[in-house]
């Protein structure tokens, strides 16, 4: 996995469950004591935390700190299921196209 994978998924994981816990980026950064700035950039994969950042993130969102750089986590099984079936979805478009080129 490369860098900027693992700052997409704490993007996402850290955006996701403030969202579920229902703050603000404000109200997020303000709890860490750290600017918005810098958790907006966060949040947008354009900057990086510290260890410790990473403990407070977790604390602030009431999770385990690995469960902020683990993929689909902290996804629920209706966003999974949502997921999914847009994989399939998208899957069967690709294997109609493919037949349609073969039939060429």
């Amino acid at each position: 996995m490369k860098e900027q994978e693992l700052r997409g998924i704490l993007s996402s994981n850290i955006k996701r469950c403030r969202l579920r816990e229902n703050m603000s980026q404000s109200a997020l950064a303000e709890k860490l004591e750290i600017s918005s700035n810098f958790l907006s950039d966060i949040e947008r994969c354009k900057a990086w935390v510290s260890p410790d950042t990473l403990v407070k993130l977790a604390a602030a969102l009431n999770i385990e700190p690995y469960e902020l750089i683990k993929p689909d986590a902290l996804l629920t099984d209706k966003e999974k299921d949502v997921l999914q079936l847009y994989a399939d979805e998208n899957m069967k478009a690709v294997l109609t196209v493919l037949n349609q080129i073969k039939e060429i």
